[in-house]
């Protein structure tokens, strides 16, 4: 993840090409996460990235699992295909990937966390660790 001046408007680095259709904000994330209005967030980072940081609030399912056993991912959520989910990963680009992947594959109401958990440690909590 780039380190450019984020917009504080935004909470997106500056120039990022944010896809308003795929991806959600760190910044609207915690939002609805604090707000408790039922949005899932899935970290599909492997087990060792774990060590570094991660969100007490999200869900770790590693990107295999979560490509390749969809139905049974779906099975644990609250309303299945269609629960509100946020997919997080480091910088944004496998949650991007896993989140275009799983909504062709039905889920209705899913996105990518713009920037991963590195631009939520640079704007929403600086005390995670970033790597």
């Amino acid at each position: 993840m780039s380190d450019a001046p984020i917009d504080q408007n935004t909470g997106l680095p500056e120039g990022y090409g944010f896809r308003e259709d795929d991806e959600i904000t760190p910044r609207e994330t915690k939002r609805r996460l604090d707000a408790s209005d039922g949005l899932v967030v899935i970290d599909c980072r492997e087990d060792d990235e774990l060590k570094t940081s991660k969100l007490d609030q999200a869900v770790h399912i590693p990107l295999g699992r979560l490509v390749n056993e969809v139905d049974d991912v779906a099975d644990d959520l609250p309303g299945g295909k269609d629960t509100p989910t946020a997919i997080l990963c480091r910088t944004g680009r496998r949650s991007l990937m896993a989140a275009l992947a799983l909504r062709r594959m039905g889920f209705t109401d899913i996105k990518s966390v713009a920037g991963g958990i590195d631009l939520w440690a640079r704007d929403i909590d600086t005390t995670l660790k970033r790597y």
